[in-house]
């Protein structure tokens, strides 16, 4: 390889960094990091994906599409609530952007 290889350094948002408007890029990203929480607090309890729907209130095909990461499928409001169904504590800091 000859030649120098750019390296662009990205934010702390990866949606922002892929061209979404900021405020889209940040709901994205709240609505990614729940989205990762509650899937990773299922896998670790050892519930079947039909046993953590029935937890949270909701149908096995819509656990599903948590899993599957259909971020589209899934409002910030939504998230919130199927967290604290799984026993999971929400909480949001805000400042001023950089």
């Amino acid at each position: 390889m000859s030649g120098k290889v750019k390296m662009i350094v990205g934010s702390d948002n990866v949606f922002r960094d892929i061209g979404f408007a900021g405020d889209e890029a940040q709901n994205l990203l709240l609505r990614t990091d729940l989205m990762i929480a509650i899937e990773r607090y299922i896998r670790k309890s050892g519930l079947s994906q039909t046993e953590a729907a029935k937890k949270l209130g909701i149908t096995q095909p819509r656990l599903s599409d948590l899993f599957r990461h259909r971020i589209e499928r899934f409002s910030l409001d939504a998230l919130v609530i199927l967290a604290a169904k799984a026993g999971l504590s929400v909480r949001m800091s805000v400042r001023k952007a950089a």
